[in-house]
């Protein structure tokens, strides 16, 4: 529906009652918008009134009555209302109208409009509101002087008719003072109604071309403007634009477009910015002489400037990304695209964590609140459902308790403790558990202990998850059996808060 940003020209009872001035509206806005056609869609809106039942019997000549005289000499027939929307059409533009009565919808299915507009003072007539809603048109609605309890009783009476509407930021002052414009709302219907577009209807003086850009930077995707066209015979109200300032108005919306850049997602980098960054960002270098195909951790290197163009930056180094030596590094080399290679492993770790997530809450079993999450992964994360475990460390004094969670799959390598004992008691799932080579089933509810320096292998085809119960841990109290594993300085990651949030 609002692909694009929509503009409408509500042309009223500008044309006068004179149908060769409202076609003439509609050539001279075509001028003015052509110019803007691949960046927005535009519309012209009528305002129909089916003045016989509209205007009761006793007031149809009564002209002291503003609005019986305004609506009485500028009425034009169906037949010439039609012509004109036919016009409108052919010229490109959507075509919106505003009926204020029941007839009068009737005319504009009849009439065949793209779109019903609802003004601001039939809001909550829900007599007209039911009959609205009997078309299959979407729907734009004016807000001006309702209260957010009707506006939340209309949307919600919209939504469940399964209505397509766009609610629409008013103020009915004619015109309005800038200091009342309150384009604010804008922010607070789009907060409310965040499934809902919202635009902005306007009402202020034609020469304000400053609303514009603000309402399109708060994110307004429809904007109404009253227009006409003053001539030696017709004068035109102080809220009406002109096809110039309409021109202007125009100028000023594709500018703030052109401000805001692109929307809904991060824009694209140019070299010119990533090359200023990256002259601003520390570079690594060797602190020490470090070995081909050595792993490089924090301890290894140190931060400074200048950077080098091919070097790797302090902002590539994170408890997701992997450094290794490519050749010999000297002290105070710096570390380069040439001399290293370099991962990140942060999708993986994304992955896993968002797996380990869901696992562990489809099981049922309660975790303790902001926790931080142990990954085990022995030989490189890229193994990690073949070989790993998850861990979380729920305490760890002179006692000591931790939840293990092993995925559909996982094995954690044989290890043993010198000083540790553990007892492991099956939560949830199956495991096989293999000590000093003897291999044994158990399933949730089983409890078994394991003495010190007794070698364990565990193995769950279904994922399991253990309870372990122990003496103090000591990070030097593990060793595994496979000595690859002993000098693998980033077999751990970890995550705080994993349970409550996505990666």
């Amino acid at each position: 529906m609002f692909e694009k940003l929509l503009f409408i020209f509500d042309m009223a009872n500008n044309h006068m009652g004179d149908v060769n001035h409202a076609l003439r509206i509609v050539d001279e806005l075509k001028k003015v918008t052509e110019i803007y056609d691949n960046i927005f869609n535009f519309a012209i809106k009528l305002q129909y009134r089916d003045l016989d039942t509209f205007i009761h019997p006793d007031f149809k000549d009564r002209f002291d009555i503003k609005y019986v005289k305004r609506f009485t000499e500028t009425r034009l027939s169906w037949e010439t209302l039609n012509k004109i929307k036919n016009y409108i059409t052919e010229r490109g533009f959507i075509a919106i109208c505003t009926p204020f009565d029941e007839n009068s919808v009737e005319k504009v299915v009849e009439h065949d409009f793209d779109i019903i507009k609802v003004a601001s003072c039939s809001f909550t007539d829900w007599p007209l509101l039911e009959n609205i809603v009997e078309r299959n048109k979407p729907i734009i609605a004016s807000t001006a002087g309702v209260s957010f309890d009707d506006i939340k009783r209309v949307v919600l009476f919209l939504k469940h008719r399964k209505k397509k509407f766009a609610l629409m930021h008013c103020v009915a002052e004619y015109p309005t003072n800038d200091k009342n414009l309150q384009l604010n709302q804008i922010d607070f219907f789009k907060n409310n109604f965040p499934d809902i577009p919202v635009g902005y209807s306007t009402h202020e003086s034609p020469e304000n071309f400053k609303s514009i850009i603000i309402a399109i930077a708060k994110g307004a995707k429809i904007f109404e403007k009253h227009v006409g066209i003053p001539t030696e015979k017709y004068n035109i109200n102080n809220y009406s634009a002109t096809p110039s300032q309409i021109s202007k108005w125009l100028e000023n919306a594709a500018y703030a477009v052109e401000m805001c850049g692109v929307n809904g997602k991060r824009y694209s980098f140019g070299e010119d910015e990533l090359k200023t960054l990256k002259s601003l960002q520390r570079g690594i270098f060797a602190k020490k002489h470090i070995k081909k195909n050595e792993v490089l951790v924090k301890e290894d290197v140190f931060f400074a400037i200048p950077t080098g163009e091919q070097q790797l930056t302090a902002n590539d180094m994170s408890k997701y990304s992997q450094i290794c030596a490519l050749r010999e590094i000297k002290l105070n080399e710096p570390i380069t695209n040439d001399n290293s290679e370099y991962y990140n492993n942060f999708e993986n770790v994304s992955e896993i964590v968002n797996k380990i997530s869901r696992f562990v809450k489809n099981t049922n079993v309660t975790v303790p609140k902001n926790t931080e999450l142990e990954l085990s992964h022995h030989y490189g994360i890229e193994k990690f459902y073949e070989f790993g475990l998850s861990m979380i460390t729920v305490v760890n004094r002179e006692y000591c308790k931790k939840l293990l969670i092993l995925l559909p799959g996982q094995c954690h390598p044989e290890q043993y403790h010198k000083v540790k004992e553990e007892t492991f008691h099956v939560l949830f799932g199956n495991i096989k558990l293999t000590l000093d080579g003897v291999e044994k089933d158990y399933s949730a509810g089983d409890v078994v202990t394991i003495e010190p320096e007794t070698k364990h292998i565990i193995y769950t085809d279904s994922g399991a998850i253990i309870e372990e119960i122990s003496s103090t841990h000591c990070s030097d109290d593990s060793f595994y059996t496979d000595e690859k594993i002993n000098f693998n300085k980033n077999r751990k990651t970890f995550i705080p808060f994993w349970l409550d949030s996505t990666l």
